[in-house]
């Protein structure tokens, strides 16, 4: 089984979107299935088999989630972010100025689900291989 611990040591080694392939590789080899991070104050949970979860506590202070959500926004937060433009924290305004409540990682499927307010997938990315 995965601890925080173990988790938050994979984290520190990102240092921009681009990063994110490798992240996900080295906890989906911890054991972890799905990931949901939380944008209002990046709390993350982090699901494997037999329902076992970790929770990191809040990474910073609570942003405003925009109630009108923006795909187009949230587009181009993530086109500057993957290219290694933004640090996480620039990346996290900017999605919540987009309307994003969470994002949802399914290390199955490999994907990302970014989420508004009221649950709509607003955008669906493929994790690209590391």
């Amino acid at each position: 089984m995965f601890t925080i611990e173990q988790i938050q040591a994979a984290e520190a080694k990102i240092k921009s979107g681009a990063d994110f392939p490798n992240f996900i590789q080295e906890i989906k080899a911890m054991g972890v299935i799905r990931n949901d991070v939380f944008v209002i104050n990046g709390m993350s949970v982090y699901y494997g088999d037999d329902d076992h979860t970790v929770q990191s506590a809040p990474a910073y202070e609570d942003l405003i989630i925009e109630e009108t959500s923006s795909v187009d926004e949230l587009k181009e937060a993530l086109k500057v972010h993957q290219n290694g433009a933004t640090d996480y924290m620039t990346f996290c305004r900017q999605v919540a100025v987009a309307g994003v409540e969470k994002w949802v990682t399914d290390l199955n499927e490999m994907t990302v689900k970014y989420l508004d307010s009221a649950g709509n997938e607003m955008v669906i990315e493929h994790i690209p291989q590391a």
